[in-house]
């Protein structure tokens, strides 16, 4: 079992489906780091050997923000915008939708379940 990035990676997976289980690489990230480290992309993770492991793993760490640092600066950004005050900040704060949703009807996700109102009923 290949371990990149502190993720154990599926071994019967093909090469870029196995990187997209990394925090922060998708499947265009995946396919790129392919090419760049010259790995054909059928290929599957437990065909690699221990000097291909290497080079992507090298290659993720010297280029690319992935899993504890990514989840880290996200989580600092989010805290940036609550300590300015700005609206996007205020929504986190309030944990309702920060991108323009309507929360009148909708927005179950974020604002939990329904709460009853009292003498709501007709």
């Amino acid at each position: 079992m290949a371990r990149i990035a502190g993720v154990n990676l599926p071994t019967n997976k093909r090469v870029p489906i196995a990187l997209t289980y990394i925090h922060g690489i998708g499947q265009a990230a995946a396919a790129s780091i392919c090419d760049s480290v010259g790995i054909e992309q059928s290929r599957r993770l437990n065909e690699l050997s221990d000097a291909e492991v290497l080079a992507i793993r090298e290659h993720i760490d010297a280029n690319l923000t992935v899993e504890g640092d990514l989840r880290r600066e996200v989580q600092m950004n989010i805290k940036r915008l609550m300590d300015l005050g700005c609206y996007r900040g205020l929504r986190h704060r309030r944990n309702l939708p920060v991108r323009g949703q309507r929360t009148h009807t909708n927005a179950r996700t974020r604002k939990g379940p329904a709460k009853p109102i009292a003498g709501k009923k007709k």
